[in-house]
């Protein structure tokens, strides 16, 4: 089963404010499970990144300046996305910007299947607080890197918790079971092929274990019956 983790950052808080998307970040999931299958890219935009969107990201208009838009990035985001069902962290957010993008390009909508993991946090653990943070705390997740939000890292980050919440590791293992019948009859050949010992008894060695066994007193295999 293929999902894709998808994070974004932005302009500022508002899409109707006419905020923009500066930077995608999308991870493949097989079996709930990160690959090293990820989408990046950064995007230029007429919208001046607001102080607050600057100090989380450290994403200025100026290093911006020679990416290019939304639009020509499109056509891969989509390929890269597919049909696939969408990790989200606050997924109203994330979608609103980037269903913003693609009508500013004339395009469709997404309509891919959406997982919010802030309400799956929610549902799971019963608790309100459930900010990308708080939750890589909660599961011990490495967050020594993320000094800084990046929209790939979080995806990151977001694909360990998403992982975590459906039941963790173990969840992943044996999902997916490959047979390679020439590895089973080596494997089959090997438990068969083994090296046989075999010891030969002299009489003398038997006239000796017999004179031991005479010399105990009331060995204890006299008292049953066989």
């Amino acid at each position: 089963m293929r999902e894709v983790v998808i994070d974004t950052e932005t302009t500022g808080l508002s899409h109707k404010n006419g905020d923009r998307i500066i930077e995608v970040g999308c991870v493949e999931l097989i079996n709930h499970v990160a690959t090293k299958n990820f989408l990046q890219f950064y995007c230029s935009v007429d919208k001046k990144i607001s102080e607050g969107a600057q100090k989380i990201t450290g994403i200025t208009n100026n290093f911006l300046k020679d990416k290019k838009q939304f639009g020509e990035h499109y056509e891969e985001f989509l390929g890269f996305i597919k049909g696939d069902p969408l990790i989200i962290h606050n997924a109203d957010f994330d979608l609103g910007f980037l269903n913003n993008e693609l009508s500013i390009i004339n395009k469709p909508t997404i309509t891919n299947p959406i997982i919010d993991t802030v309400a799956l946090a929610r549902k799971v653990l019963n608790t309100r607080v459930a900010n990308l943070d708080y939750l890589c705390r909660r599961f011990k997740i490495d967050l020594s890197e993320r000094d800084l939000h990046g929209a790939l890292l979080d995806s990151r980050l977001l694909a360990e918790v998403y992982l975590e919440l459906k039941g963790g590791k173990q969840f992943s293992m044996n999902l997916s079971k490959i047979t390679n019948k020439n590895n089973e009859q080596n494997k089959t050949k090997e438990k068969n092929i083994k090296k046989i010992t075999k010891y030969i008894l002299v009489e003398e060695d038997v006239n000796l274990h017999k004179k031991m066994l005479g010399e105990i007193k009331e060995p204890v295999w006299k008292k049953y019956d066989y």
